[in-house]
This record gives C-alpha cells, structure tokens and sequence, in this order.
C-alpha cells in the first residue's frame, strides 16, 4: 500500500509548487497519494529525498517518465489559484494536470466538477485584485517637508494572498512616492527604487490623516438615496473595507434618511425644460407672423409651422423642427420626431441617430445636403426625468394632426423617392396598417408616381445592445441606402 508524501510550500506558491509538481508527476505519484500543506518557510529540508526513498519501496523504477505536458492557459490558471486562501488549491491544480495529460480539452469543460471549482476560485482572486486597487486607501505619513519624497501607508484585508500579485500595479501608478501596503497576508513595500514584499502578517497601526474628512464630504454629496440598494452595496463593498474607509460612518446616516431625501429630491426635480426653451419660446411669442404664408413655397410652410398648435405637443416642446434641404430634392428622408438636440437647434437629425445617418450616407455615397430631411411629427415629444428629457413615440392622433405637414412638403418637394425611416414614418405616409418588416428594402408606387422605400430609423440600431447583431443590422441598413441611392440613379 502507497504512503502519503507531503509537501510544505510557503513563499512564492506558484513557482514552489510547480516544481514540485513537476517532480512527483516524473515518479508517478498519484494525486490521492500527496498532502499538499501550505507552511512558511519554503520546502522541508530532504523531502525530495525523501519522496525519492519512497519511490523506489513502490516497485519498478519510473524515473525515465516523461515531465507533464499542459497547455499554456493552465500556467496562467494554476498562478492565480495559487494565490486562493483555500488549502486545497494545490491538490485541485496537481489533480488537473494529472489528468491532462490524458483529457487534452479537459480544461474546456465547463461542467467539470474539478474545473468548475478551479474557474471559481481564480474569479475570487481576480475579484479581489480588483477590490484592493479599487478600495486601498494610501495617508500620508510623516513629515512631507521634510524628506525629498512623500511618504504613505495603505491598510487593506483581502481574502486571499494577492499582495504579491496586485502590488506591481500600485508601483506603477505610484512609483513617485514612498509607501508601504499592509495587510494580514503580507504586505508591500516601494522605496523608489525596489519593491519588497513579505508574507509576515501585519496589524492595523490606526493611521489618520487630513484627507478623511475630504473623503467625508466627497461621499455625502455623491450618495443618491434615490439609487440606494443596500443588497448590492453589501455584495461589492462587504464590510471589513467599510470599517477601513473613513466615509463608512455616514453609511447609517444617509441610509436611514435616504426616504426622506428622495422626497425632497422628487419636490426639487425640475419640470421646467432648459433655459434656452424659454428664450425661444419668447422669441417665437414676439415675432409678428406673415400674412399668407402658404402662398410662398416651402420657405412659407416652414415660417407657418414655426405656431403650429394642431396637437398638444407644442406646449412642451421647444420649438417646430421642419425639414430641411433643397426644394427640388430627387430624395425625401422622413424619420419619426425629433429628439432632444434637435428640438434645441430647430434642426433635424442632429444628434446620436442623424451622425449615424450621414455617416452611413457618406458610406453608400449620398450626400445629405442633396436629400430633403424631414419628420413625422415635427414636435419633440418627451418624458421629464429629473434635468433629462426621455423621448416618447408619438400617438396616432399625434401622427395624423402632423401629417397636414408632410403633406405640404411632399406635395413642394415633389421627390421621386420617398424613404419611410421607422414605423411612425410609414404610418404618416400610407393610410392602411402595415408592418415594417413586411416592406422592408422594397420598392412601391405612389400615387403621385413616385417610389416609397421603407427602412427602419437609424435610432434603432442605436439601441441594439448585442454588438454582433448590431453589426449586422448595420449592414442591412447600410444595403437599403445602397438600394435608396440605386433607385434615385434610374429614376427619370
């Protein structure tokens, strides 16, 4: 019957355990067979003699055994597992790679008890990395005059051993001053010159400094009781790095008024639209309408527009937004509304989507300045939250009361082509119920003998959150403006 053989490893976990590892697989040393104990000082003297002695009372000598053969992303894995707390992360590495050298993919399958808890681990340690960079908090120490570089103590206690591992990043972004990170698995330190590490535990000496009450203020005037979720607080900042952050003692404060704050907050939201609303809507209020302005084109039609009161949108919105471009335009982009920059600058397709659109214009070689752009609905309909405005889709009745318009400017333009950009487009240009995708990148007649095209509206793919399918969505809406751009150069 086989013994058990023991390892001790202490410093430099990864680098010791490999060669261990390395060594007892060449003896044929069957996982079951070791102890694996994590101990300061590095390995016992003799124990490879001693494995060596036992080796040989096993039977037949296997010392023309091949080493171990693993893949690289194991190397990478068994490093940032060797930094877990959890005494059994050395047999979990020496039992998978015993086992690769059999299962080549092994470490593909996800559903491996065994390599299902080593992913687990390494995302605790990478998690913890994460939570020393984001939460260590360096005061200052001594006398700062005094010496020629400044000087300053981090405390922070971590889960697992990830000093050694997390302190090159703080010699990088700090390596202007002296400092020194402790915590109770070992600690760091940077003199300008070499970084020192240790696994002796240290002990919290208490230090303060001036910056605590900035770090105080800081968070009282950042802390949104109206976003409080105190579940989530507790998962990404347990409290042992409370207790060490001088801000943590308003916790309970803010918490137990964060109801009454957010009342307050609701009574001071502001309902009124941006200040420059104000100052256009009272230059719209002051100017002196034209007498018959429907009798002088498109010009006429716009200046009409300007006092449009067919629907209830404009008490809110800013102002009209009509279209744009050259009255004899072959082409007539409609889209649904405006948005919240358009209804700022009176202009159309300004913001997120209208830099989509001519982008993907400029693509397929159409020149925006050469298409008549316009709108639906030519008022800004929107949700207040707070000091934003969040875009609604307008109603049918809406649609309908707007289409007066639209009317106007097709029957001035007289384009060829006509472009439906969205549902609400193509609800205004046809009288019967259709589904966008039903007519998507089709041609049809008009009754004034042009063609009607319908494409979705570019704030679509502005809203896809999946990057592969909104790749792909490009490339359709990209293929229509082609198709657009090819029908406008056989039209007469």
């Amino acid at each position: 019957m086989r013994e058990w053989v023991e390892i001790r490893i202490g410093k430099d976990c990864f680098t010791q355990w490999r060669t261990a590892a390395r060594r007892l697989f060449i003896q044929n040393v069957a996982p079951h067979e070791i102890d694996w104990r994590c101990a300061p000082g590095g390995f016992a003297s003799g124990l490879f003699e001693e494995v060596a002695q036992q080796s040989h009372d096993r039977g037949p000598s296997l010392s023309g055994r091949e080493a171990p053969h693993v893949p690289s992303a194991f190397l990478d894995l068994a490093e940032v597992i060797c930094c877990h707390s959890s005494p059994l992360r050395l047999s979990l590495l020496y039992r998978l790679l015993w086992r690769l050298q059999e299962e080549k993919r092994l470490l593909s399958l996800i559903t491996d008890p065994d390599v299902h808890e080593a992913r687990m681990m390494a995302k605790s340690v990478r998690r913890d990395c994460h939570k020393m960079k984001a939460f260590l908090r360096f005061k200052e120490v001594g006398a700062p005059d005094r010496r020629p570089r400044r000087s300053f103590f981090a405390w922070f206690e971590p889960d697992h051993h990830v000093v050694a591992r997390t302190a090159p990043f703080f010699q990088r972004r700090f390596t202007d001053m002296d400092w020194v990170i402790a915590t109770p698995k070992g600690s760091a330190i940077w003199n300008g010159k070499e970084l020192k590490l240790s696994d002796a535990p240290q002990a919290n000496p208490g230090i303060v400094d001036e910056t605590d009450d900035l770090w105080r203020t800081y968070f009282r005037n950042i802390f949104n009781p109206a976003r409080l979720k105190i579940k989530a607080m507790q998962a990404e900042m347990p409290r042992k790095y409370w207790k060490n952050m001088p801000e943590a003692e308003l916790i309970p404060e803010l918490i137990s008024g964060a109801e009454v704050r957010v009342r307050e907050m609701a009574q001071a939201m502001a309902t009124q639209p941006p200040l420059l609303h104000h100052r256009i809507k009272e230059a719209q209020a002051m100017a002196t309408p034209k007498a018959n302005v429907l009798n002088e084109g498109l010009e006429g039609v716009r200046q009409a527009a300007e006092t449009c009161t067919r629907c209830p949108l404009y008490c809110n919105a800013t102002q009209t937004v009509f279209g744009e471009g050259p009255e004899n335009a072959g082409t007539m982009l409609v889209g649904e509304q405006p948005g919240d920059q358009e209804d700022l600058t009176g202009r159309p397709f300004v913001g997120p989507a209208g830099k989509l659109l001519e982008g993907v214009l400029s693509d397929v070689g159409l020149k925006r300045d050469r298409l008549y752009v316009t709108n639906a609905v030519k008022h800004f309909k929107f949700e207040p939250r707070g000091k934003r405005r969040i875009h609604q889709k307008p109603n049918m009745s809406e649609i309908k009361a707007c289409r007066w318009w639209l009317t106007q400017e097709l029957e001035l333009v007289r384009p060829k082509i006509v472009v439906a950009m969205g549902a609400t487009a193509l609800s205004s240009l046809v009288e019967k119920r259709y589904k966008l995708s039903d007519l998507r990148g089709e041609a049809m007649e008009r009754e004034d003998g042009g063609q009607l095209f319908v494409t979705v509206h570019p704030s679509y793919l502005l809203r896809i959150p999946d990057q592969g399918k909104k790749r792909e969505e490009m490339q359709r809406f990209r293929d229509d403006l082609a198709k657009i751009r090819a029908l406008g150069e056989r039209a007469p």
